[in-house]
C-alpha cells in the first residue's frame, strides 16, 4: 500500500501530539498526547491491513521520505517492508503495551456544549504567529461586550503584549483558557466547540479530523 500525501501530513501532525503511536486495522487513526489533554481522530483514504505499534512516528516518516513513492508490505510479522525499485527497509513494530493509546471503542463527547465559533486559517495562523512573535504561552476564547474574541497572552504578566481577534459574536460572559503549546493542530478552518466543564473540540471543515483539547482549571464561565 502506498500512504497518500494528506496522509502523511496528518501523521506528522499526530507525532507532535505523541511521539508514538498504534495503528489500528481499518481506517480510522486515533493518537492522545503523553499527558492525556490532547486527543485527535481522522479517517483516512488508505485501509490499514493490521494492527501495529510505532515507537517514533518522526522517524518513521522521515525513514518513508528516503524514498520518491515508497510502498508498505504489511504480509511479515513485526515489521513492515518499505520498498522502491531496489530499495528496502525492513522497520520493526514497537510493543503497544509501552504507547500512551486513546481509550479503545469509546467516542469523545463534550460533556456541555456552551460556545461555538469558527476559525479560519488566517486566524489561526495570525494567532500562533503573534504568540511565537511576542513569547506569549496563553490562548483565550474571550466573550464580553457581545462579541468572541481569542486572545493570545501571558496571563501571568498583566503588562504582557496580547493579539487578538473577534470571531464570533455571544450573550455570554467566559474566559475559556488555553496553553499555546496544546493547540497542535493542522492549518486549516476549524468549527470550534467548547464546553464550560473545560473541554473542547475543534472539527476540521475539510477533512473528518477532529481534535479535543483540555481547557485550564482557571477558566470561567459565568450562566
Amino acid at each position: 500500500m502506498k500512504l497518500s500525501d494528506i496522509t502523511l501530513s496528518l501523521l506528522k501532525n499526530f507525532s507532535t501530539i505523541n511521539q508514538s503511536i498504534v495503528f489500528k486495522q481499518g481506517s480510522k487513526l486515533r493518537t492522545i498526547s503523553v499527558m492525556k489533554n490532547i486527543l485527535a481522530e481522522t479517517t483516512i483514504g488508505e485501509e490499514i491491513p493490521k494492527d501495529f505499534g510505532i515507537y517514533d512516528l518522526t522517524q518513521f516518516l522521515n525513514g518513508l521520505s528516503l524514498h520518491h513513492s515508497p510502498q508498505l508490505d504489511f504480509s511479515n510479522d513485526g515489521y513492515v517492508v518499505i520498498k522502491e525499485g531496489r530499495m528496502r527497509t525492513k522497520y520493526f513494530f514497537a510493543d503497544p503495551d509501552v504507547i500512551v493509546t486513546p481509550p479503545e471503542d469509546k467516542d469523545v463527547t463534550l460533556p456541555t456544549e456552551d460556545v461555538t465559533f469558527e476559525l479560519s486559517t488566517d486566524q489561526l495562523d495570525r494567532l500562533l504567529k503573534a504568540a511565537a512573535v511576542y513569547q506569549l504561552p496563553d490562548l483565550s476564547a474571550v466573550g464580553e461586550a457581545g462579541v468572541v474574541k481569542l486572545v493570545v497572552s501571558d496571563k501571568k504578566n498583566v503588562t504582557s503584549n496580547d493579539f487578538s481577534v473577534i470571531v464570533g459574536e455571544t450573550d455570554k460572559n467566559f474566559a475559556f483558557n488555553f496553553k499555546i503549546e496544546n493547540i497542535k493542530i493542522l492549518p486549516g478552518t476549524y468549527e470550534v466547540v467548547v464546553s464550560r466543564k473545560l473541554l473542547s473540540r475543534f472539527s476540521n471543515k475539510d477533512y473528518d479530523l477532529k481534535y479535543y483539547i483540555a481547557l485550564e482549571p482557571d477558566s470561567t464561565f459565568d450562566t
